[in-house]
């Protein structure tokens, strides 16, 4: 069997390749890219894994003219540019010791070493510079049927990364089949031992859980969190009741998803997440406009759309209805909407008097629903 893909094609990868079996290394594409070109969706890494050392590899590069920079070389890994892309390759690994966070790796002589060392059955997939698939671990059953199965012995798997409980429920959400459910044993372990990801750093929890809540529909990987244990670990006081019912209205509106639109339907302390200073006002902000709701109108011209096209969403899979017919078109309407009023127009006015009155005129002017012209608002000075 063998794929087919652009990024596979590229010259540049193909370079690459040739430039390390000329020197008698293997090297195959593995991982994310292999799997997503089964799957036939985007591709945005691609992860190369080789017999050559990390100074063989720079060597190669160096061969076909290619900057390598050793951006994990500890762990085996050499990150090759040429352009605009960044291929990562790494020498085949199998883990020596692991206290749940890092693992110590040893250079390994095979591909089958390799692949079981990874996390789950269907990222274990390999394959030739032309294409011909590699499935040491027989994955691609797995990848078929979009079961997310961890390899060999989940609680081994997790012990050696718990980091891979998060991302069990992830990739449920982005490959699994919803109709078949998680798989039971690879669910159950990362029940039996969530405690582990209170020793995960906070912007590795959080960079699983914002993709996780990007995925077209998370609301089942996200129930079974709850069911698990995780939600509330994560996040005390999270619900997910809400979210399937926030997913629904979003595809009925046409609207994108989006991991903070999300997070905030779920609710719950977010003080263990580490999130930019921008998604950690976008998020109070949303928050806030959730516990003292407005007119989406008034709420749209003083936060902006986006704001009261997710507040309107979120409160309406609160409630269970969708947001009403002309909702959107009047959020949309207000926010494009400049007060025509300014201080210069009021020049017998200074100081609190002057900030009273012109709120005074903005608040008429929005309950107008815009419509009060400018001289209309100033006849009323």
């Amino acid at each position: 069997m063998k794929i087919s893909a652009d990024w596979l094609t590229d010259p540049r990868a193909q370079q690459i390749t040739a430039s390390l079996a000329s020197q008698g290394h293997q090297a195959l594409f593995v991982g994310g890219c292999v799997r997503n070109a089964l799957l036939r969706k985007p591709v945005a890494d691609i992860d190369i894994a080789t017999s050559a050392t990390p100074q063989q590899v720079i060597a190669a590069a160096e061969t076909a003219n290619l900057k390598a920079i050793p951006t994990g070389i500890d762990h085996g890994t050499i990150t090759v540019v040429a352009d605009d892309l960044a291929i990562e390759i790494t020498t085949f690994r199998r883990d020596v010791a692991t206290d749940g966070r890092r693992a110590t790796v040893a250079f390994a002589t095979s591909v089958e070493e390799d692949a079981r060392r990874r996390d789950f059955t269907m990222n274990a997939l390999y394959a030739q510079p032309d294409g011909t698939l590699l499935d040491p671990l027989k994955g691609l059953p797995d990848l078929n049927k979009r079961i997310v199965r961890f390899i060999e012995d989940p609680a081994t798997r997790i012990l050696e990364d718990a980091l891979r409980i998060l991302r069990f429920f992830r990739f449920h959400a982005w490959y699994g089949n919803p109709d078949r459910g998680l798989d039971p044993e690879g669910f159950a372990a990362c029940a039996d031992l969530a405690y582990l990801t209170d020793n995960l750093s906070s912007e590795r929890v959080t960079g699983e859980l914002l993709k996780l809540l990007s995925a077209p529909d998370p609301g089942p990987a996200v129930a079974a969190m709850a069911q698990a244990g995780l939600l509330t670990r994560l996040m005390p006081g999270a619900d997910a009741t809400a979210l399937p019912v926030l997913v629904y209205h979003e595809q009925a509106t046409q609207t994108g998803p989006h991991a903070l639109r999300r997070l905030a339907c779920l609710g719950g302390e977010t003080a263990h997440l580490r999130l930019s200073r921008k998604d950690q006002g976008r998020l109070t902000t949303l928050r806030a406009r959730l516990s003292d709701p407005a007119d989406p109108g008034m709420e749209a011209y003083r936060h902006g759309t986006d704001i009261a096209r997710d507040a309107e969403l979120i409160r309406s899979a609160y409630i269970g209805m969708p947001p009403g017919p002309d909702t959107f078109d009047r959020i949309d309407r207000a926010g494009a909407q400049a007060f025509p009023v300014r201080a210069a127009d009021l020049p017998d006015l200074e100081g609190p008097d002057l900030g009273r009155m012109l709120k005074q005129l903005e608040t008429d002017w929005i309950l107008s629903d815009f419509t009060l012209s400018k001289a209309e608002l100033l006849a009323q000075v």
